[in-house]
């Protein structure tokens, strides 16, 4: 069993699930819980940020289309076994109570409901078009 959860590094506490760090780069600011994990091949390629937020989606879920979810699933198992906890949260930086901030691990939530069924449920609080749908 596999439950997943996003969050920003600023709000997640332990009580949460296990921490997964999902950025290319790791938080420059002291945390207050250990972050073990990582899973690279979740976080955006660099020449993204530049793009829309339509041709970010459109890349980011192309290139989690070719890892494929059986993949993707396996990585995040092997965290969770490794953990003794089936819920994992899924970090990255974005504020999204802030309307006009957007998120990558929204994008993601988005395509593994799509591909698996599987909500994936935003732990910080939300605003804009997250709280819409739109990108949920």
């Amino acid at each position: 069993m596999l439950t997943l959860f996003t969050n920003r590094y600023q709000e997640f506490v332990p009580a949460q699930g296990v921490p997964v760090r999902i950025t290319l780069g790791a938080p420059r600011f002291r945390l207050p819980y250990q972050l073990t994990y990582s899973v690279r091949e979740l976080a955006p390629r660099r020449e993204y940020f530049t793009k829309s937020l339509a041709e970010f989606t459109t890349a980011y879920r192309a290139d989690l289309d070719r890892l494929g979810a059986a993949r993707i699933a396996s990585l995040l198992k092997e965290i969770a076994r490794k953990e003794g906890d089936h819920r994992l949260v899924l970090l990255c930086f974005e504020d999204l109570s802030d309307a006009k901030l957007w998120c990558h691990r929204r994008i993601f939530a988005a395509w593994w409901k799509d591909v698996t069924g599987d909500a994936v449920r935003e732990l910080a609080p939300m605003a804009g078009q997250y709280e819409q749908g739109t990108l949920m």
